[in-house]
Order: C-alpha cells, then sequence, then structure tokens
C-alpha cells in the first residue's frame, strides 16, 4: 500500500497511509518525541481496512501487531528521547454484571520494555464520572447499580499518559531557560506569581515556572479541559463502526512542552484528525503524522492548515509587541 495522499509544509508533513510503511521510509533516530494514542485493544473500530490495528482478531493479536509500530517509532528515535502514549483499562464487556478490565496500560510498558524503550512513569488523567457514563453508557457507572447491588457498580476509569525513552544518551537536552511560560489546563495560575513569568534570574527563583512544574510533574493531572479538543465531526463515515474522540490538546500540549525544543520533530503514527500535528505546530514544533483513514486524514489537512494560521498569527503578534516594547 502506498501513501495515497500527503500535504508536506515547512512545518508539517502529514501522510494518509498506514503508519508502518511511512515510518520505513523515515531515516533512523530523526525524531525527537512521538505523542498518540493508539487503538484500544479492540475496544473500537475506527474503520473497515485490514490494516486497521482495531480490526485485530483478538487482543493477543493486536499486540501482534502493535509491536510493528513500537519497534518502527524505536528506529526513528533519537536515543534518549521519549514516545508518551495516551491509554486506559479496557472493559472486557459492558453487561453490568461486575464487569471485569484487561491491564491494557501494562501490556503496552511490557511491549516497550520488549522494544528497547525504558519505563520513566505514568500519568492518570481523571475523568468525572457522570460524564463518562452519559459517554459510554456503561451499565456498571449507573446509578441504579448502586442502589440495587453496588458490588456490581464500576469505576470511571482515568485515561493514562505512559512515557518511555529509547535506551542511549539523549544528545541534544531539552531546556527551558526561561522555565515554563505557558499552562494548558483549567486551574489557575495565581495572580501573584505572573511578576516571575519569563524570569532570567535563578531558576530556583522562578515562582511561575514553578507552580506549573508542579502541576505536569504530578502523577494525576485532574484540571485536563476534556472539551478542548479539534474539529472532528466531519470526519465520521456511515459505512463504520465509529469511535471519533480526539486526545484533548492540554495533554498534547504538555508533553510538547515539557519533552521536546523548539523546531524539533514530533511524531504521531495514528494521527486521526491531526490533535498530535497541531499542537507541536502551535508551540512552534515541527508536526509528522500517519493516517490510515481518508476521513480522519481530510479533517487532519484542515486542522493542521488552522494551526498554520494560528501558528502565524502569534509570530505576528509576538513581533508587534516585540516592536511596541
Amino acid at each position: 500500500m502506498a501513501v495515497k495522499d500527503q500535504l508536506i509544509t515547512d512545518e508539517y508533513a502529514i501522510y494518509n497511509g498506514d503508519c508502518i510503511e511511512v515510518m520505513d521510509s523515515m531515516p533512523p533516530e530523526k525524531i525527537h518525541l512521538s505523542v498518540y494514542s493508539p487503538p484500544f485493544g479492540g475496544l473500537y473500530h475506527y474503520s473497515s481496512s485490514e490494516r486497521d490495528l482495531s480490526n485485530s482478531d483478538n487482543y493477543d493479536d493486536f499486540f501482534d501487531h502493535y509491536k510493528y509500530v513500537v519497534e518502527g517509532i524505536n528506529r526513528i528515535t533519537m536515543p534518549g528521547r521519549l514516545t508518551a502514549v495516551h491509554c486506559m483499562d479496557v472493559p472486557n464487556s459492558n453487561s453490568g454484571k461486575g464487569d471485569s478490565y484487561i491491564d491494557f496500560p501494562g501490556d503496552i510498558i511490557r511491549l516497550h520494555e520488549r522494544c528497547g524503550f525504558e519505563f520513566r512513569g505514568r500519568r492518570a488523567i481523571w475523568k468525572e464520572p457522570l460524564a463518562v457514563r452519559l459517554r459510554t453508557m456503561q451499565k456498571n457507572l449507573a446509578h441504579a447499580t448502586i442502589v440495587s447491588d453496588s458490588v456490581l457498580s464500576g469505576v470511571a476509569s482515568a485515561d493514562y499518559l505512559l512515557v518511555f525513552a529509547k535506551k542511549g544518551e539523549n544528545p541534544v537536552p531539552v531546556d527551558h531557560p526561561e522555565g515554563l511560560t505557558e499552562y494548558a489546563g483549567s486551574r489557575k495560575i495565581p495572580a501573584e506569581l505572573f511578576a516571575y513569568r519569563r524570569w532570567s534570574g535563578k531558576q530556583t527563583e522562578n515562582r511561575f515556572s514553578h507552580w506549573i512544574w508542579r502541576q505536569y510533574a504530578s502523577s494525576v493531572w485532574d484540571d485536563v479541559r476534556m472539551e478542548r479538543v479539534l474539529p472532528f465531526q466531519d470526519a465520521r463515515e456511515d459505512d463504520d463502526e465509529k469511535h471519533v474522540h480526539p486526545l484533548q490538546l492540554d495533554v498534547i500540549d504538555r508533553v510538547v512542552t515539557l519533552y521536546s525544543n523548539l523546531g524539533e520533530n514530533v511524531f504521531t503514527p495514528f494521527m486521526g484528525v491531526g490533535s498530535e500535528v497541531y499542537s507541536p505546530v502551535m508551540l512552534g514544533r515541527k508536526g509528522i503524522g500517519a493516517e490510515l483513514k481518508e476521513s480522519y486524514y481530510r479533517q487532519s489537512v484542515k486542522n493542521c492548515e488552522m494551526a498554520l494560521k494560528g501558528m502565524r498569527s502569534v509570530q505576528q503578534t509576538e513581533d508587534l509587541l516585540a516592536g511596541i516594547e
């Protein structure tokens, strides 16, 4: 299968094709960071393509195929640099009768370790239980279950962000000489800390950056704005079972800010509607993405063009403010 379509600019390169073949065409050790959400072990189906990991016959078959993705990412990633995987525990069923879960994050960790990555930790992304119930219609989250037999009740499972490092020494440190200057989340930075933003003195005194770091270094991210996602409605089609739910931009923004420098290459093998390309471009990095499904790719083209306009608008504003100063 050749790449069906592509769009390459100075700021991003996106491809409509199988991510394995896209990665095979990429040079080794040129990617500084990757971030993505893989198909959740058969929980959702995204397309009817036989190349789609979500169409695996069973859970083990899924991991047999996913291994090629992880190996490809390992090959193209610079030594010592990171890959971040968004995932969740996968329910075995939705019967409402004491349903069990599969430790999908744990299996992802073990696969990465077998493929040459070191596990650097996980963060839980909190989700409001009623919102999960209304979105998924998960029977064990219904209040009626608590009333009738709470032994059968369930958990509004968190999302998890797993971070891995390719073995080897990182040749280019990711530094923040002014500390962290922007915050992606709903929590409000205390007003008195803005005096320290872009602090040029000792970074031990940079209270603004220190506040952001404390939120980002936490093992639980409880103020990710679930509604802050890219447009995706136009990517829906009628011929497949659908699950179009883009990764929240707050999550991607945090990963990109923490783990890459300006101008570096950020890759996503499951681009979807373009979130993991949009965010790097808006943050001054170069985004690279592959997407198998044509309708998702078409939406990603629109979203990436929107990012390019937004990035240029931000740059023009900064140039104007610099001129005023």
